[in-house]
């Protein structure tokens, strides 16, 4: 495992979520590992009482499950939970992508367009952690064009989910261009103002992230 830094950008107990979230997620913790808070308050060198502050964090967030006398484990991610994720995303990204539509202005619209060419740079140089975070631009500028803070707030919610899961998908050489060229077609539904088409292109997109995030998924988990 490798040490972790903490960054001092948010509270010390967030902090300490963030790190061991990603930890569960990516499976760097097995499912039903046992999570030592004395263990872990010294690899990163703060008192327990983040840590366990931490704990109930996660506990809420069903990646930890406290048994009484037995102590804390880890939950791990399951491909029901990617299946599950996928699909609410593509229930809410969909209406996200409608509200963006009504709300486009050459501004945001030359945005998208940066954040494409920004995107084919990265794809063309194979340079998957700029690209990661161009593709989350991408998609952080559609929604902040709904001009709603409830879905930015509920795709905020599982945000970290996602980032592991393109993570994923993006490490595969053939995903890449792919995964452009639906990030391409679906501007161009936004620029054409086609707001059935753009639902049609973001629900296609998604279905593919679906299939190709549950395969590296069970790819990894096999090993």
């Amino acid at each position: 495992m490798e040490p972790q830094i903490l960054t001092g950008e948010a509270s010390l107990a967030d902090e300490i979520v963030n790190i061991l979230r990603v930890r569960i997620i990516t499976g760097e913790y097995a499912m039903g590992e046992k999570l030592v808070e004395n263990k872990i308050a010294t690899e990163l060198k703060v008192s327990r009482t983040p840590v366990r502050d931490a704990f109930k964090q996660l506990t809420k967030e069903k990646l930890i499950e406290y048994i009484p006398n037995k102590g804390c484990f880890a939950r791990g991610f399951s491909e029901k939970d990617m299946r599950d994720i996928y699909a609410v995303r593509e229930a809410v990204e969909q209406l996200a992508v409608e509200w963006a539509i009504m709300n486009r202005s050459e501004d945001n619209l030359a945005r998208l367009r940066e954040q494409l060419e920004i995107m084919n740079f990265y794809t063309t140089h194979d340079m998957i952690e700029k690209l990661l975070q161009a593709n989350e631009e991408f998609n952080n500028i559609i929604y902040q064009m709904t001009e709603s803070r409830f879905i930015v707030q509920a795709l905020k919610s599982y945000q970290d989910y996602i980032h592991m899961a393109r993570k994923g998908i993006l490490s595969i050489k053939e995903n890449v261009e792919e995964v452009y060229s639906e990030h391409v077609r679906i501007y161009e539904a936004i620029e054409a103002g086609d707001v059935k088409r753009a639902k049609e292109e973001v629900k296609e997109h998604l279905r593919r992230s679906a299939r190709r995030a549950t395969e590296t998924w069970l790819d990894k988990n096999r090993k």
